[in-house]
């Protein structure tokens, strides 16, 4: 995801690693176009690297960490040749990859090969363990029960071994070296406590974090009603605490080559289905290899609308009454209505 044609990428723009939700289950459309990126895109300039990673369907744990890290390497390569400023690479995602976020940012510390500048996990899903909040949970969208089965599913090759802090991050007893992070996340939220107890855990070890906490959230609430009041004052509060850290927070890159012997070897770095991403040793990526993420083009159908409403109604939970309201404010003044995430199907 490259930068509009207004917003042309600068010597110091940051380079983002921007990864998908869908409790390791599945895209669900790329969790709904993935707002939060294309918002860093199109208005600050940004350029995004978001990872089509294998999710369980396809292969449990760590396929999609295995991919997510391969991007991240990527993106340290190709920084010239993607016009980023390799002292600030940032890693964010929403939901599963607010999960994957942190396990990301845990094995780029423990590898040492990618420095992270900040992490942005948003309500992200890191505690297999039942925690207060998602023990007895049965809001809209994810709960007990979603829960449970993703977890489950996300875990099954591990046949009841403790699973590690790569698959599940709340397990990590070492949060030093980590980079600044800020989250946010709903008080009706499966992932309520545990994205508090992550927040706590980093500050204990000395490292800046923040998070805003909006009551009465249930779980991807400022995606299914983008344009309620409530939404847009906590996108306002992520573009400022994106802004701060583009102009505060920095990680130099070191300069060694990655066929050193990195400092753990946790995960093997490749996919082991013959599906090879270019490695961080090929910098010059040879001809007709299968880049890790691709290119989605998106179409406005506003005549969805009823249909997308009664779609949420049934699947997840949404009262119908309440995503229409959500419709109603996503017009503008001539009624000419904006691009709403479910409006927006691929193709």
């Amino acid at each position: 995801m490259r930068p509009t044609e207004n917003a042309r990428p600068q010597e110091s723009t940051p380079g983002i690693l921007w990864l998908h939700g869908g409790g390791h289950l599945h895209g669900m459309y790329q969790k709904m176009l993935l707002p939060h990126a294309r918002l860093l895109v199109e208005k600050y300039g940004a350029v995004v690297v978001a990872p089509e990673y294998r999710t369980a369907f396809e292969k449990p744990f760590p396929a999609d960490l295995e991919d997510c890290y391969a991007a991240l390497l990527f993106l340290k390569v190709h920084a010239d040749e993607l016009g980023i400023n390799d002292a600030q690479i940032m890693v964010g995602g929403e939901s599963a990859g607010g999960g994957l976020t942190v396990a990301t940012c845990l094995l780029a510390r423990d590898l040492g090969e990618v420095n992270i500048a900040y992490q942005m996990p948003l309500y992200p899903m890191l505690d297999d363990r039942e925690t207060a909040s998602s023990r007895d949970n049965h809001a809209p969208v994810w709960n007990t029960r979603t829960n449970r089965f993703a977890w489950k599913y996300y875990l099954r090759d591990l046949d009841g071994v403790t699973p590690p802090s790569y698959a599940a991050p709340a397990r990590e007893t070492n949060y030093a070296g980590l980079s600044p992070a800020y989250t946010y996340v709903g008080t009706e939220e499966p992932f309520y406590c545990e994205t508090l107890e992550y927040v706590a855990n980093l500050k204990r070890a000395g490292v800046e974090a923040s998070v805003d906490v909006h009551p009465h959230w249930f779980h991807a609430y400022d995606m299914l009603f983008p344009f309620a009041k409530k939404s847009r004052e906590a996108v306002r509060r992520f573009e400022e605490h994106y802004l701060h850290a583009a102009e505060h927070y920095f990680a130099p890159q070191e300069k060694r080559l990655f066929s050193q012997q990195p400092k753990a070897e946790p995960v093997k770095r490749m996919p082991d289905d013959g599906n090879r991403w270019p490695s961080a040793e090929e910098p010059s990526t040879a001809s007709g290899a299968t880049a890790p993420w691709r290119v989605w083009r998106v179409a406005e159908h506003p005549e969805m609308a009823e249909e997308a409403a009664t779609w949420f109604s049934a699947k997840w939970g949404i009262p119908e009454e309440a995503y229409r309201e959500s419709m109603q404010e996503s017009a503008h003044a001539d009624g000419a209505v904006v691009n709403h995430p479910v409006m927006a199907w691929y193709h």
